[in-house]
């Protein structure tokens, strides 16, 4: 396979136009941001970022601090742009004309405690400006399309975290808008509420939504959409199918610590394997003399785990750490942006 340079290797994913629907060039975009640059007095939370979406669900990806809130935030009209220009159906989005357009969906959970949820919605209706009857009649809507009837007369203070996202998505559909920003929806949720919010997320994009959903969980995203945009120091680093993204990833070293009582033997082991570029041993700690470190650098992660797993268990090896120094979300987009050396 041809070796390719990080930058390379991020120009190709951008390149795949996996944001675009069929014929959508000949469409304006949904949501277009154009060169958005945001400080916060010295400090940048996103650097000319350039995103294009017309539809389906896409996944914004980074790791905390990457600048996910901030740009979600741009897109929502809660922030004007230092740099560049944010809009949704050609209108900017501190225009009137965009509220209507936009769903927002926050990480944070800010309520009237003492409200019950259909109390909450009802008036986060009334506040957009309808009236008391159409505010009551789209409530009872968005409550049944959450799931949340029979549930909705409790109080918000007695809510499970799963309930308090329901009904945050609630108040984001009362008026029906074509884009849905979604910021960490699936963060403290209980698995079987995971399941059902990815559902719920589904049906959505089934009705013709748009739903630009944040997270710094991939996993969990890959679940819903292949199309996701990754987020690294307040820039994007990759825009395109998970799947291209992983295999294009699975060439490019990554760093494993292995703490085991056999490092020698283990490091002898290791360096037969394909994958591995190279294996560093230190010294053994006062605390646990008899265990030593390897660092271990590996090309095509899943293989090295595999071939790492039928190891242990053919020679019966004591291995009291297994940690990814670099398997965050931040650190593989250093390898897109060729911010790390290995």
């Amino acid at each position: 396979m041809e070796n390719k340079s990080p930058s390379a290797i991020a120009r190709t994913v951008e390149d795949n136009s996996a944001f675009r629907t069929p014929h959508s060039e000949l469409q304006s975009p949904l949501l277009l941001l154009e060169q958005v640059t945001k400080w916060y007095g010295p400090v940048i939370g996103v650097n000319q970022v350039t995103l294009e979406l017309h539809g389906g669900i896409i996944g914004l990806v980074g790791a905390n601090g990457a600048g996910k809130t901030t740009l979600l935030r741009l897109v929502t009209g809660q922030l004007r742009p230092d740099l560049g220009r944010v809009t949704v159906r050609g209108f900017d989005t501190w225009n009137w004309q965009t509220k209507r357009l936009i769903g927002y969906c926050p990480d944070a959970d800010v309520f009237y405690e003492e409200m019950s949820g259909l109390e909450f919605v009802e008036t986060m209706a009334r506040l957009c400006g309808y009236s008391r009857r159409e505010a009551r009649q789209r409530t009872e809507a968005v409550i049944e399309q959450v799931g949340m009837v029979g549930r909705s007369s409790r109080k918000i203070r007695g809510y499970s975290k799963g309930m308090r996202q329901r009904i945050k998505l609630a108040q984001a559909l009362l008026h029906d808008p074509e884009l849905l920003v979604l910021d960490e929806p699936l963060s403290g949720i209980d698995p079987i509420g995971r399941q059902d919010s990815l559902q719920l997320f589904q049906e959505l994009a089934d009705r013709g939504k748009c739903l630009l959903i944040s997270s710094h969980e991939l996993e969990e995203l890959e679940k819903l959409t292949d199309r996701v945009a990754i987020l690294a120091r307040g820039r994007i680093a990759a825009v395109g199918p998970v799947r291209q993204i992983r295999e294009l990833l699975d060439h490019h070293p990554m760093t494993i610590r292995i703490d085991t009582a056999k490092s020698r033997q283990l490091a002898a082991e290791l360096l037969a394997f394909q994958e591995v570029v190279g294996v560093d041993l230190s010294e053994s700690s006062k605390e646990m003399p008899e265990v030593g470190t390897l660092i271990v650098r590996a090309r095509n992660p899943r293989k090295f785990y595999e071939d790492f797993g039928r190891l242990v268990i053919q020679k019966e090896l004591d291995v009291r750490r297994l940690e990814p120094l670099d398997d965050s979300t931040e650190a593989v987009l250093d390898y897109l942006l060729g911010g790390r050396n290995v």
